[in-house]
């Protein structure tokens, strides 16, 4: 593929898990890459490395979300505007309601429902002026139908998917899709160190599947989504869960 043909996929929350995995498969697939991270600089760097071995050229974007402002560092560090824009970066928080503090609602919120907004709000311009975009929201099962000690959580992926369908109504007549990947159990370091291994058996018995899914997995959907054949799939959750949620 010749460079000015190359587009570009900018990938929140890149340094490991579900990102990564996006991150590896988007550079296999041919595209360039603008990755974010907040702390996990040595984590991003080992896969952006991942990524350039396969071809890529790419982009990293240090940025805190958690903080109002942090949509700044992510708009400056852009070269251009992503066609593929994947909105994974995520925190959790697992407790009772009554703990929840205002700081940790503002941090939550942040991360997962104000960058998103905005990051899609900067790259929306763009995507209408070249008829084409393709913008993946990355909630979770529990923003379908939430969970206990995780209200916090739940509020902020449910926030995702409303988000999600109402941009996607706004902007399909202008060529650009808005999904959203909801997954289940997937064996990251997110669910590693909320849960010790015997509850992670414990979930994994409750899945028909009989087990976690993969990070891979879920860039997987994200893959086809990204498609020119998936021009019609528009304002959707898509859940890959093995069948735990349906």
């Amino acid at each position: 593929m010749e460079e000015r043909h190359r587009r570009l996929a900018g990938i929140t929350g890149a340094s490991r898990g579900i990102g990564a995995a996006m991150a590896v498969r988007f550079a296999r697939d041919g595209y360039d890459l603008v990755l974010h991270y907040n702390r996990a600089q040595e984590e991003a760097e080992c896969v952006a490395e991942i990524c350039r071995t396969a071809g890529a050229h790419v982009t990293l974007i240090q940025a805190d979300f958690s903080r109002t402002d942090g949509i700044v560092d992510w708009e400056a560090g852009l070269p251009r505007t992503p066609d593929v824009l994947m909105l994974n970066a995520g925190i959790s928080r697992y407790g009772l309601i009554q703990d929840v503090t205002g700081a940790e609602w503002d941090a939550m919120m942040n991360v997962h429902v104000r960058a998103p907004f905005f990051c899609a709000r900067q790259a929306v311009p763009d995507m209408v002026r070249q008829g084409f975009g393709r913008i993946i929201t990355v909630s979770s099962v529990w923003g379908l139908t939430g969970a206990s000690f995780e209200v916090l959580y739940s509020t902020a992926k449910g926030a995702v998917i409303s988000f999600t369908k109402a941009l996607a109504q706004e902007v399909a007549p202008s060529g650009i899709t808005v999904n959203c990947i909801a997954p289940g159990m997937i064996a990251t370091e997110m669910m590693t160190n909320a849960f010790s291994p015997d509850e992670l058996a414990s979930i994994a018995d409750d899945i028909p599947a009989g087990r976690a899914g993969t990070p891979e997995e879920v860039a997987a959907v994200a893959a086809f989504l990204a498609r020119e054949e998936a021009a019609y799939v528009n304002g959707q959750v898509i859940s890959p869960n093995g069948a735990w949620i349906c």
